[in-house]
């Protein structure tokens, strides 16, 4: 019998993974606000934890058109991707594999009604404003962590704040 291997499972010790995420912000009642998605619980990487929407980019393809395609697989819609503006690595032990990932300014252009979830993927979702992050957060994914650096960074960039070097 063939066994099918999940995406986090087909990566060879020792390979760097590129992923591509979507800040994707909208203004909800007069606030800024991200959309995050919770891992399924099924997940052997980081299982229920709220993340960046994205994914793994597949060998020769574009990062923007991996990160549209990994929207359209998780959620269901259709994005429009902007300017990258994070990038950050970890290392997975488990699989000793090391991942490189870049975080692009997105917005949904499908309605927002047809958000549809992969249970594969993610258990639930929310929009969360700068101030509801700590609702977000988990022990495993805490504020200090890359991406929640980075979703920090995000907000601060469309309040007009510059990054200083």
């Amino acid at each position: 019998m063939t066994q099918i291997l999940k995406d986090s499972e087909k990566y060879a010790a020792g390979q760097q993974i590129i992923t591509a995420c979507a800040f994707i912000h909208q203004k909800i009642d007069g606030v800024e606000k991200v959309f995050l998605a919770k891992r399924a619980g099924t997940k052997k990487f980081l299982p229920s934890v709220y993340e960046l929407p994205g994914g793994h980019i597949e060998f020769g393809e574009d990062l923007v058109s991996g990160l549209k395609r990994e929207i359209k697989e998780e959620l269901g819609m259709d994005a429009k991707v902007g300017d990258p503006f994070s990038a950050f690595t970890y290392t997975d032990a488990e699989n000793r594999s090391q991942t490189i990932e870049v975080v692009y300014f997105t917005q949904f252009i499908s309605n927002l009604e047809l958000i549809r979830i992969n249970p594969e993927d993610h258990s639930e979702y929310g929009w969360f404003g700068e101030d509801e992050l700590m609702n977000a957060a988990t022990p495993n994914k805490g504020l200090e962590d890359d991406e929640f650096l980075a979703i920090k960074r995000g907000f601060a960039l469309l309040g007009g704040e510059l990054h200083q070097l």
